[in-house]
């Protein structure tokens, strides 16, 4: 048996759009859909990974409070302690997503 949420496992971002590819996640379900939703809207409206990466740590914070960490890139390797429940490591495409709250 394995643990759901260490598994990989497919999301809708959209009817159309690219859909995201969850490597490794400690975080509700509802907060996951809605790291989810908060990257694709970032992709939409910035192209440079740091832009997205600085409008995905605003829209967290403001919602979760501060202390959230955003990596956005397509190579890059990490190593991070999170707080417990409130870290998700996700793909949109070829972007990888890593977002944590320490």
């Amino acid at each position: 048996m394995t643990d759901r949420a260490q598994d990989a496992s497919t999301n809708d971002v959209s009817k159309e759009g690219p859909k995201a590819i969850i490597k490794n996640v400690d975080m509700s379900e509802d907060m996951q859909q809605e790291s989810i939703d908060i990257a694709t809207s970032s992709m939409d409206k910035f192209n440079i990974e740091k832009d997205i990466a600085a409008h995905i740590k605003r829209e967290f914070d403001r919602r979760y409070g501060t202390t959230w960490h955003v990596v956005v890139g397509k190579n890059f390797g990490s190593y991070v302690t999170h707080e417990t429940k409130h870290f998700i490591y996700f793909y949109i495409g070829s972007l990888a997503f890593l977002i944590w709250k320490s």
